[in-house]
């Protein structure tokens, strides 16, 4: 299933992508697309005639594809060659930071330049969503904890990631710095999470052309690996890393300014579209 959130931002509603790519309401079914329905409604959603829910006509905005997100987690150097044109080595193990969740946007909602920003950085990357109360899981468990997969651009600010100190949380977590969709896709519909293809453009130029199986901890790894240190809640979302590509490791490096438009996907999980615009109070 292709499950999504449509509407103004702070009025979505609850929506299923049908077979021929229209949107069609669950609001008859759900409140919303958050941590309780995946973990409480998702059989229910399974067995609905998607043909029987009205039809959503005309444009409307995609928001976040999940709502009221508990957590936001990410994977640092995830890719070993991201971390090659980083100059920084492979970690032995994951390296977790975390986005604030006022980071949280819709997939392709305006990407707004921070006041004194100058690095300004994009990185196309798998995010998981998580489906039940996870602790302590195995890796094996871990695969039965994942609701779904959904594409995340993980908008970060080099000035402030690299060069405030070592708390990378600072780069990471300006608002709309974590777009994520448009749609969250169950695992059913996700047949390989480690052998997908992923690009990002800036200006219809491709700076990033990769695949998951290049990744260094794989997703139900990283699931049962920060499930030792603090439990994980249905609709958390962890973001698992970038390929090369990035702004920074481009020689010189290119960063963002108002005015550029981002364009990025991930094989079956669908495509993003961001503006950069300037911050105004």
């Amino acid at each position: 299933m292709k499950l999504l959130r449509y509407g103004p931002l702070g009025q979505e509603k609850p929506g299923i992508i049908d077979n021929d790519g229209n949107i069609r309401c669950l609001s008859s079914i759900v409140a919303d697309i958050n941590g309780e329905t995946l973990l409480t409604q998702l059989d229910k959603i399974k067995t609905i005639d998607i043909n029987s829910l009205p039809v959503v006509e005309g444009n409307v905005r995609y928001g976040a594809c999940v709502g009221n997100v508990g957590k936001f987690l990410c994977v640092g150097l995830n890719y070993a060659d991201h971390a090659a044109e980083s100059g920084m080595p492979i970690p032995a193990e994951p390296e977790i930071f975390t986005k604030a969740t006022s980071a949280v946007c819709g997939p392709n909602d305006d990407i707004v330049q921070p006041k004194n920003s100058d690095k300004l950085d994009w990185e196309v990357e798998l995010a998981i969503v998580i489906g039940k109360h996870t602790s302590y899981v195995t890796e094996e468990e871990a695969k039965d904890h994942i609701a779904g997969y959904c594409v995340c651009n993980d908008v970060s600010e080099r000035t402030f990631q690299l060069e405030k100190g070592n708390q990378w949380d600072k780069g990471k977590g300006c608002d709309t710095f974590g777009p994520i969709g448009p749609w969250l896709v169950t695992c059913d519909e996700v047949s390989d999470p480690e052998n997908l293809s992923m690009w990002l453009e800036v200006n219809g130029k491709r700076f990033q052309n990769g695949n998951t199986n290049t990744m260094v901890f794989k997703p139900a790894f990283i699931v049962s690996y920060l499930s030792q240190f603090m439990s994980l809640q249905p609709g958390d979302v962890i973001s698992t890393g970038t390929p090369p590509g990035v702004g920074l490791g481009q020689k010189p490096p290119v960063y963002l300014n108002p005015g550029d438009k981002i364009a990025l996907s991930i094989e079956g999980l669908g495509t993003q579209n961001q503006t950069v615009v300037e911050y105004t109070k």
